[in-house]
């Protein structure tokens, strides 16, 4: 395969595959490439929508890319397109929108970078191979020209995508230095594609992880949530810590490599760690189920999964005996989590979410060596509330146990509390567990104004639903009673 292909260089089971993925918006793709060579100019389709419809795959975006500067793509796209805007001008873009498609044409670009930022000196360029150089790798520089749908790849990314592997169309070096974050695409893709850096690739990773520090925390977070989503995350996180990307982005997950988890069945809780979620993936339901099945792909179980052991460093205990311990490390690892997902400017409820999750992993831990009460069941599934599907399927992943006797018998427990969980929610509508009165009627059986003291008793008389179940509202009543008589601003008068 020469360096320099065109259409009829390219296999023909690989045209075929790609001309019918876009058969849908050929049409389409041929109607704007007539309106641009009617207006003098030249039209490709670039990018990750080329590089998908050899792959087979759907591609969310329609990029485009042509020697016409904004002014003369605005007018085109005017004349195109039902509604057009321009808020991408500055960088040369310009959108529109046709029926149900959105589309968006750049002009060539030719940008420089300053090496302190990821902000680029806009320049405009007219060459389509020049544009195509500038990408971030081989498999993203592919094009297609309209509306003769000639194929262009003028840096072998459709031999790199055969091979399976990840090369930057120039020196790694170079491409890496005008944008750091393309470091972490190469992760990114390892885990979407199931791409393979090349040898060069990965050294310059390497090289240069430091220089990540220029990128903003929204960007690695928006890097990091699609490497998570992916279909293979564990490959793409582990590209990371081997590059030592990870050392400036998400240095707990590294960090964990030298942790002898404590029940030493497994290499370390680094490689403990992947195995869960990897686990946790495969309990996901699929895209579109029910909010109980935890449709997948699900960002809050797949965090949870990565960062529920990160409290074990600071926990690490050796014990007289030779063994290792790490009490109390989910709740170190719950405060651990918020830290680092605030640090990446991750919303305030996934923080509030994940954290939680972490801190509730090892709850179930227990239940196999001794019965629990219907009110510690109450408790496990309030405490976990709508996050209890997820914890469910946290808990399970969580079990890596080479063991085959205690992982039988550890799935066995948790089927018998999911059991026990059915049966009380039909018996109690536990998902709505609630005091048998309410503060309305708190405040008039004590005759107090509404104010902390209600809240107190409210939370007593929770407190005694969840441990005995439905009282009834006499009952409640006397057990209301009875508390306020012990409280100092009753004066001993029930």
């Amino acid at each position: 395969m020469t360096e320099r292909q065109s259409r009829d260089d390219v296999p023909a089971d690989a045209r075929r595959r790609t001309v019918t993925h876009l058969a849908p918006v050929l049409p389409l793709l041929r109607d704007l490439g007539g309106k641009f060579a009617e207006a003098g100019h030249t039209l490709a389709l670039v990018g990750g929508p080329v590089r998908d419809a050899f792959l087979g795959r759907p591609s969310p975006d329609l990029d485009f890319t042509t020697d016409a500067r904004p002014d003369a793509i605005e007018a085109i796209l005017a004349r195109w397109g039902d509604a057009h805007w321009d808020i991408g001008r500055a960088f040369g873009t310009i959108g529109a929108r046709r029926g149900p498609v959105t589309v968006e044409v750049t002009t060539h670009r030719a940008d420089a970078y300053d090496g302190l930022t990821r902000k680029p000196v806009v320049a405009f360029g007219d060459s389509l191979e020049e544009d195509l150089a500038r990408r971030d790798f081989t498999v993203n520089a592919m094009a297609l020209t309209l509306p003769d749908l000639r194929f262009v790849d003028p840096y072998a990314g459709l031999a790199d995508l055969t091979r399976g592997l990840l090369r930057t169309p120039t020196s790694p070096e170079v491409s890496f230095g005008d944008d750091p974050l393309r470091m972490m695409r190469a992760a990114r893709f390892a885990a979407q594609l199931g791409l393979t850096p090349t040898q060069e690739t990965t050294e310059a990773m390497t090289a240069m992880a430091a220089t990540l520090g220029i990128v903003s925390a929204e960007r690695v977070r928006d890097e990091l949530t699609k490497l998570l989503l992916a279909p293979a995350p564990r490959r793409g996180l582990a590209l990371l810590v081997d590059t030592g990307l990870a050392e400036h982005i998400l240095p707990e997950l590294p960090a964990l490599r030298l942790e002898i988890d404590e029940h030493h069945r497994h290499k370390d809780v680094y490689a403990h760690t992947l195995s869960v979620l990897e686990r946790a993936l495969a309990l996901e339901g699929p895209p579109g189920s029910a909010a109980d099945e935890v449709p997948g792909p699900d960002l809050l179980l797949r965090l949870a999964a990565l960062l529920h052991d990160i409290g074990k460093p600071a926990t690490r205990r050796h014990e007289p005996d030779g063994g290792v311990s790490f009490h109390h490390h989910e709740v170190v690892g719950a405060k651990l989590a918020a830290r680092r997902l605030k640090a990446l400017r991750f919303d305030k409820e996934t923080v509030k979410d994940v954290s939680r999750l972490v801190e509730l992993h090892l709850r179930f831990h227990g239940y196999g060596q001794g019965q629990w009460t219907d009110s510690a069941v109450r408790r496990y599934v309030t405490d976990a509330g709508p996050l209890l599907p997820r914890l469910n399927r946290l808990t399970r992943a969580d079990c890596t146990t080479r063991n085959a006797r205690k992982a039988a018998a550890l799935a066995s427990a948790y089927d018998d509390l999911e059991e026990r969980i059915t049966a009380l929610r039909a018996r109690e509508e536990l998902d709505a567990v609630r005091p048998d009165l309410d503060g309305t009627a708190i405040g008039a059986i004590l005759g107090v104004p509404p104010g902390p003291v209600i809240g107190r008793a409210y939370r007593h008389l929770l407190g005694v639903r969840l441990d005995e179940g439905p009282l009834g509202p006499q009952a409640a009543r006397d057990r209301l009673l009875a508390w306020w008589a012990e409280q100092p601003e009753s004066g001993g008068m029930p």
